[in-house]
């Protein structure tokens, strides 16, 4: 059952997720705020990042919190990195931090995950690490999601990825429940374009399917503004405006009168 009490047994349902908990504490409060007075249904924990321990203590004051881990293969950001928890030298650079990239990219030249020599079996060992940091200090974590979606970068990945999130139990895969993705359907430059497009996209939604809707909400901090990379320079103002977005009460009054139902990854289980 959806999070917003009853809704027709054809409405649409739509999971949105909030990406990358952990890399700033602004995204942490700004994340948590959208769950408990917003629309967010789920939630993707970093737990290689510096501000998973404040994630922790989060998501444990919430237990009824639908939380997936978001594993990192890259540590895209200028100012802000991290390392593996293993020993990995064929996922990291010179300094011993992930590749900013997965695939190739003009700005970032040689330092692809992708163009590199990566190890089929660091990545496992990786991956298990980060598996296991996560569901030993969260133990309602529902499934897993990949940072920057790493693991279509080769299909022995993709398969290793399978194998593991089946063998911790946390292997709900939303393609499984034929959920389609969406997006703002327009710009969202501006927060006035985010609620338009959103709003769109919304209106958009079909009876009877079911949607994920991606974005990364955090507040606009003197922390937050410190935090960009080559392609991505105003972060803080777009993703203080996602948070803006998603805890309109007008908002919430459309999706009500258009009878969409929130849900979230473990009430893709009722579904089977």
């Amino acid at each position: 059952m959806g999070l917003w009490g009853c809704v027709s047994a054809q409405s649409p349902q739509l999971i949105i997720r909030g990406d990358d908990m952990g890399y700033t504490h602004s995204a942490n409060e700004a994340i948590l705020e959208c769950y408990l007075n917003g629309i967010m249904t789920t939630v993707e924990v970093m737990p290689i990042t510096p501000w998973f321990p404040e994630v922790v203590k989060m998501c444990n004051e919430n237990p009824k919190l639908d939380v997936g881990i978001h594993l990192s293969l890259t540590s895209e950001w200028t100012n802000l990195k991290w390392r593996p928890v293993t020993n990995s030298p064929s996922l990291t650079d010179e300094n011993g931090y992930f590749y900013p990239m997965i695939w190739p990219n003009d700005n970032y030249k040689g330092r692809a995950l992708k163009e590199n020599q990566w190890k089929l079996d660091e990545i496992e060992a990786e991956v298990r690490a980060q598996i296991e940091l996560a569901v030993n200090n969260i133990p309602h974590i529902s499934h897993v999601t990949t940072h920057m979606g790493w693991a279509g970068m080769d299909p022995k990945v993709q398969a290793l990825l399978k194998d593991l999130t089946a063998e911790y139990g946390i292997d709900i895969d939303p393609k499984n429940y034929g959920v389609e993705s969406v997006r703002y359907d327009g710009s969202k430059k501006t927060d006035q374009e985010k609620f338009d497009s959103f709003v769109r996209t919304l209106k958009s939604l079909e009876k009877g399917k079911t949607y994920v809707f991606v974005d990364h909400p955090a507040f606009d901090t003197n922390e937050q503004q410190a935090v960009n990379h080559i392609g991505y320079g105003e972060v803080a103002a777009d993703r203080s405006g996602v948070t803006k977005l998603w805890t309109d009460p007008k908002i919430k009054k459309i999706i009500k009168q258009l009878d969409i139902e929130l849900i979230n990854y473990k009430d893709l289980l009722d579904k089977k």
